[in-house]
């Protein structure tokens, strides 16, 4: 019988019932990735972070219900704020090797935990007429990162009444979609669509925002911008942009301590 540790907090998030609520689960080596994938799935929430000690720092792995992800904001977040929190953690910078790169991690005087993730890039796409079937709607722009389509809509009141449809989403050759427009409270506002990996729609996306804060500070000229999720729990973000790092600030509300059995 192995006995783990583990955490559930609520990333990007205003109270204790908003936000992405992530899985974190401290290891001193890697499980087997069919049992990390098994705990995932069991867990059934956007992502669980599983970590272990490298070199003075942790190595972080994600993993949604059904597939592992190369980059993961939410849970990172989530996870440094257990280690702050809750294992002891000393100082107020903690490095996370990731299969995204090295990710540096931070907490500030107002206990916000601040990521410093590299910016992705956005390359105009052409998949318009499955995007425009998917959402119901025509995006006033179509663009492609490195894992997601971003369609940017006119109104933030067209991001608030989308229905889409999962199934032709699905069909997108991409982790998902983002939805973008300029946001009535915010700088920007977006929601976050993952049929692909299980998760038809995410409450929060830290990784989405390093390709949305490059294409809004050009657009609305300034590097610093507020950000908000329009899911249903919401999620409020922070965000600069610092010429090829997007650095995004939120707080995190820890939910669950417990022990997994296995």
């Amino acid at each position: 019988m192995m006995n783990l540790k583990i955490y559930i907090a609520n990333a990007f998030a205003d109270n204790k019932f908003g936000g992405n609520p992530a899985a974190v689960v401290p290891l001193d080596k890697w499980l087997s990735e069919t049992l990390m994938q098994q705990i995932a799935a069991q867990n059934n929430l956007a992502e669980t972070a599983f970590i272990v000690p490298q070199d003075g720092d942790y190595a972080i792995r994600w993993f949604t219900p059904t597939v592992e992800v190369a980059l993961c904001g939410h849970a990172t977040l989530a996870s440094a704020h257990i280690f702050f929190n809750h294992l002891g953690y000393p100082k107020d910078q903690i490095r996370f090797h990731s299969k995204g790169g090295p990710l540096q991690v931070s907490r500030n005087a107002e206990d916000k935990i601040m990521l410093d993730f590299p910016a992705d890039q956005l390359v105009p796409a052409n998949d318009t007429d499955l995007v425009e079937k998917g959402l119901k709607i025509k995006p006033a722009e179509l663009y492609k990162s490195a894992f997601d389509y971003m369609a940017v809509l006119n109104d933030q009141d067209d991001i608030e009444k989308l229905s889409p449809d999962f199934g032709l989403l699905t069909k997108l050759p991409s982790r998902g979609l983002i939805v973008t427009s300029r946001g009535h409270e915010a700088d920007f506002v977006s929601r976050c669509f993952f049929p692909q990996s299980g998760i038809n729609e995410d409450p929060v996306t830290g990784s989405a925002h390093t390709a949305m804060v490059p294409y809004w500070a050009e657009k609305l000229g300034k590097s610093k911008l507020s950000a908000i999720q329009l899911s249903k729990r919401r999620g409020y973000l922070d965000c600069e942009l610092k010429k090829d790092r997007v650095l995004m600030s939120g707080h995190a509300f820890t939910y669950l301590v417990g022990e997994i059995d296995i």
